[in-house]
């Protein structure tokens, strides 16, 4: 053996043996040849190549294969399109990925990036979908999740984030009860889940678990995923028991500064009214006899008096992007004032954006750090009162003969309470998240993520002495009224998790995930009002000024609550071959908001994947471009309820005179304790087919799942002793949902200066309450849904158990006898009249029956693009089916009993009733509607020039037409999701009589790139 020390800088040894010669440097052991010991010449030591790959459009491309074609190493590049791979100078790196022309660069330089060229293959094969914790390509993607972009996204002017997808995600429901500016939207995902807990999704946004919405301005959106499945949304535990819904928000690039502009404006017009007398009408069924109603000399349409028929409403965003190979920044802001058709019913936002990437310690750092804030200031007065205003008197005034508003104890004035009364809110809502990756090795990585949101709210509002709501008042009268609340809101989540990539043998490829999570929620708040205020001058800022304070009439309250969720989690994905794939997810988690017992619950998942197309029996078939048999089974709990419900609370019980001579507040339990109370659980099995055909011209899926939630959570009788209160929070019902999803997509024309793409989604839900009982808690059915309106009228749904939900359960309308009286069929097909109808709930002795569903039992979508050279054009219909509607409008309104304005068809339709109110199938109706939702002509310039790259126009028009067999409002607007009573108080089914006026709406947009 010789040792030789060379004279440089830097360690090297030679070992000059019968066997190849190893140098051990400063970059550490390399392996040289050998010729019988001879010298050789020492060959350029081995080097890291690190790079990064992107599409097209410059998007990082996760997932892509790596290959030193030398040596046959291969990697994966990372969910930032980047990868490091052992190469030398001389050797070539493959980079294959489907959907895209693979590539072949010499490994020469280092931080290289590739861009890859889409092949042909359909889109939804190269998506970059997020699955929790992590992002995964299309093809890889074992469980039911629907990946949607910008370009699907609606041209509407989003008011709220989800508007951008409605209609564009099969089995997935966005509801609105109207044009509100300050109402937000009802989401269900594959039907209800829940009878009290969260029937909502959870939203994820960059990262942050129940991120909210308000943060979202439409243009700072990059792609929305929905996790549909158990199998999928496992990875969130409890909070996932409704789906997950991911948002990921643009971030800057590598490459020059880029700066855009996008704006709109929209204008809304009345879409529908209920046919209500005219004054003039109502005076001619007066002097006819139809209504013995009195005759005030007026003329007044009290309904106008609510619209603004002048709204105008914007949105202005700026967004700066750029970055270098270390630095990517990206920053946005954006102004919008949302005017309603509503009078004193607007929003003014500001939003500001900021998000920065960093990458240092050669590539092993990355570092993410996004900041958002919003202000926006709510004009809360309008968007109420619409029932009062059709349903008065239209002789009346609302003005007396002196120039004042004229009150009365019978109705309110809403005009008097436009001009009179203030009532606003002013938010800021903040977020802040940072994450850190370090690849300790080649393919393991450890990472942080740590986020704060904060969500801090004013309202104000006030009366004037002059007000209505201050001169009836019989303690103050003519003292003005005052309120004040705040809330505060907090969320901390702190995530580590480290994940392993491996490839083995070119076949094999791992990534192994594990991570704990820590979430904390605290929330306040505060409020106080007064009367008796002596001036208008102080208005809510001074509220110790009112009268009622000195008196103890003054009302003030507070409250201050918190919970904890911690996790550890795991998911394994495995793919061989490319045909077969599996992920195996497993997350243990903890929630205070449960009994001391069951603090802690798991939730497993699995899910597997088979690559048909791989296989050389399908390959045969020339028509089908890839097929995927997809299979999965995974439980997700519910933790969405109030705080402390397993605990003893205490309350005041009143203040009494003690032995001493001073009044003292008592204190007693309100609630009991359930020491047992548990997480509810969701299991799911969905079985789905991904699939491209007919030369990559059709392309869709088709998903059935079955899902059966035990153990739900509700309040039951619980007897005393031993409980303390009447009521206990517990866990015993189940309920089951099934159903059956269909997205598609089709190039029906392909041509240089013409294209015609059509896509289309379609589903169908059967919610069943399976049981609401077990051996200590009997509860055989569940009522929902009260009619309220005229007439103590009841609950409208009754659900059994076995039974679907939103079952309208009432009296079967048999006609009317000669004098108007209702006539209904008891249990034997008899027409009696209604006091010999059995309203018992006892199925076998009740003349009640099923007489409708208020849930729709089919939802379908469809889109058809067109583009001819630089103009485009979007066509947008959508629809539900199949379920009906309680038209409560006209059960109230549509009856002469009523001493205000009725509905015209009261001497049409409804002329024979000459009796009270009723609630039958008489008032029910189909809801099945096919609205044409969206049309939009854009054109776009092709202007390339130092000052503008990009320029776009266009014009969209929304709710445009509806076909529907409903006499009432827009069927869209009533409520089609949860059990029977929304959180927001809307009701399945029935119609608001005081519903948010339905608009069309018209918006012009531009969006300028420089």
């Amino acid at each position: 053996m010789k040792i030789i020390l060379p004279k440089f800088t830097g360690l090297s040894v030679m070992v000059m043996l019968s066997a190849p010669v190893v140098v051990l440097g400063a970059s550490g052991p390399k392996w040289l040849a050998y010729n019988n010991l001879n010298p050789v010449e020492i060959a350029s030591f081995q080097n890291i190549i690190t790079g990064k790959v992107v599409d097209d459009k410059g998007i990082p491309l996760p997932g892509v294969t790596v290959k030193n074609t030398a040596s046959g190493k291969t990697v994966l590049t990372d969910s930032n399109g980047t990868y490091r791979i052992e190469a030398e100078a001389g050797h070539t790196l493959s980079f294959s990925f489907i959907g895209f022309i693979s590539q072949s660069q010499s490994a020469g330089a280092a931080n290289k990036t590739i861009r890859l060229i889409s092949s042909d293959n359909n889109l939804s094969e190269v998506s970059v979908v997020s699955i929790g914790y992590g992002t995964i390509n299309a093809k890889e993607v074992s469980s039911a999740a629907t990946h949607v972009g910008p370009d699907q996204f609606r041209n509407t002017g989003a008011r709220n984030p989800l508007d951008l997808i409605q209609g564009k995600v099969a089995g997935l429901q966005v509801t609105r009860s109207g044009s509100n500016p300050n109402s937000g939207v009802s989401v269900q995902l594959r039907g209800a889940v829940s009878v009290t807990g969260s029937t909502s999704p959870l939203y994820v946004i960059d990262g942050i678990p129940g991120g909210n919405l308000d943060l979202l301005q439409q243009d700072d959106i990059e792609s929305i995923d929905v996790l549909k499945d158990g199998s999928g949304a496992a990875i969130y535990g409890s909070t996932a028991n409704a789906g997950v819904i991911i948002v990921t928000t643009k971030k800057g690039k590598k490459g020059p500064p880029q700066f855009n502009y996008s704006s709109y404006i929209r204008r809304e017009v009345l879409n529908q009214r209920l046919d209500f007398l005219t004054a003039d009408e109502f005076r001619a069924r007066i002097a006819s006899g139809d209504i013995k109603q009195q005759d005030f000399g007026s003329t007044t349409d009290f309904y106008a008096g609510l619209i603004n028929k002048n709204n105008f409403s914007q949105n202005h965003s700026l967004s700066l992007a750029g970055g270098g190979d270390q630095t990517t920044y990206r920053a946005s802001i954006n102004y919008r004032d949302l005017d309603g058709i509503a009078e004193q019913n607007g929003r003014k936002d500001y939003t500001v954006r900021l998000s920065i990437g960093q990458t240092g310690l050669n590539d092993r750092l990355k570092m993410a750090v996004n900041l958002a804030t919003n202000l926006n200031n709510a004009n809360l007065l309008g968007g109420e009162g619409f029932e009062s205003e059709l349903t008065k008197n239209p002789t009346l005034s609302n003005f007396n003969p002196d120039g004042t508003y004229r009150f009365d104890l019978t109705s309110r004035n809403e005009l008097a309470r436009l001009n009179q009364e203030t009532n606003y809110r002013k938010q800021q809502t903040s977020s802040a998240d940072a994450k850190a990756d370090f690849t300790i090795i080649e393919g393991l990585t450890l990472s942080a993520f740590g986020s704060a949101l904060r969500d801090n709210r004013v309202d104000g509002q006030y009366i004037l002495k002059a007000g209505e709501n201050s001169v009836e008042n019989t303690s103050f009268p003519g003292g003005g009224y005052a309120a004040r609340g705040t809330f505060l809101s907090q969320d901390y989540a702190f995530e580590p998790t480290i994940q392993y990539r491996k490839t083995i043998a070119e076949k094999h490829n791992f990534t192994i995930l594990g991570g704990y999570s820590y979430r904390y929620h605290i929330e306040e708040g505060f409020s106080a009002s007064n009367r008796g205020f002596i001036n208008d001058l102080f208005r809510e800022d001074n509220l110790a000024q009112g009268s009622a304070l000195g008196l103890g009439k003054a009302t003030i309250a507070s409250n201050k609550n918190d919970n904890t969720l911690v996790a550890l989690f795991g998911r394994l994905n495995y793919s061989f071959n490319n045909k077969y794939i599996a992920s195996v997810i497993l997350r243990r988690e903890g929630s205070s908001r449960f009994g001391n017992n069951n603090k802690f619950g798991y939730f497993p998942a699995a899910s597997v994947a088979w690559l048909l197309s791989e296989e050389q029996f399908v390959k045969d078939l020339t028509f089908i471009n890839s097929l995927k048999l997809r299979v999965g089974y995974g439980e997700t709990g519910n933790s969405g309820f109030a705080n402390n419900a397993s605990r003893v609370t205490l309350g005041g019980g009143g203040r009494y005179i003690y032995p001493d001579g001073q009044y003292l507040e008592t204190y007693g339990p309100t609630r009991n304790s359930n020491p047992n109370l548990r997480f509810e659980r969701k299991a799911e099995t969905n079985v789905g087919v991904d699939f491209t055909m007919f030369g990559n011209k059709l392309s869709g899926s088709v998903d059935l799942f079955k899902r059966k939630v035990k153990d739900l959570l509700d309040t039951y009788t619980s007897p005393q002793p031993p409980y303390v209160q009447s009521s206990l929070y517990t866990n015993v019902g189940t309920m089951s949902s099934k159903g059956i999803e269909l997205a598609l997509s089709y190039a029906a024309m392909k041509r240089p200066d013409f294209s015609w793409d059509i896509t289309a989604t379609a589903s169908t839900l059967k919610n069943t309450l399976d049981s609401y009982s077990n051996e200590e808690y009997k509860v055989l059915y569940k009522t929902f849904g009260p009619i309220g309106g005229a007439g103590a009228l009841g609950d409208a749904y009754t659900t059994y158990e076995g039974e679907r939900l939103g079952e309208f359960w009432g009296k079967r309308f048999a006609g009317f006898t000669p004098d108007g009286k209702w006539l209904f069929y008891n249990r034997k097909g008899e027409a009696v009249l209604n006091a010999q109808i059995n309203n018992s709930k006892d199925r076998n002795l009740t003349d009640l029956a099923p007489i409708g569903n208020a849930i729709p039992k089919y939802y379908a979508s469809l889109g058809n693009n067109f583009r001819y050279k630089n103009l485009t054009l979007k066509v947008f219909l959508r629809g539900k089916f199949d379920y009906d509607i309680l038209n409560t409008t006209a059960l109230s309104y549509a009856n002469k009993t009523w001493s205000g304005n009725l509905l015209e068809s009261t001497f049409g339709k409804y002329s024979q009733i000459n009796d009270t109110y009723m609630y039958s199938d008489y008032y029910l109706e189909s809801g099945s509607f096919v609205k044409l939702d969206e049309v939009t002509v854009g054109y776009d310039f092709k202007i390339k020039n130092k000052y503008i790259n990009r320029l776009s126009v266009y014009v969209t028009g929304q709710n445009l037409a509806t076909i529907t067999g409903y006499s009432g409002s827009d069927p869209d607007y009533i409520e089609d999701t949860g059990i029977g009573n929304d959180v927001n108080g809307r009701v399945l089914g029935i119609d608001s009589r005081s519903a948010y006026p339905s608009t069309r709406s018209f918006v012009f947009g531009v969006n300028i790139g420089f």
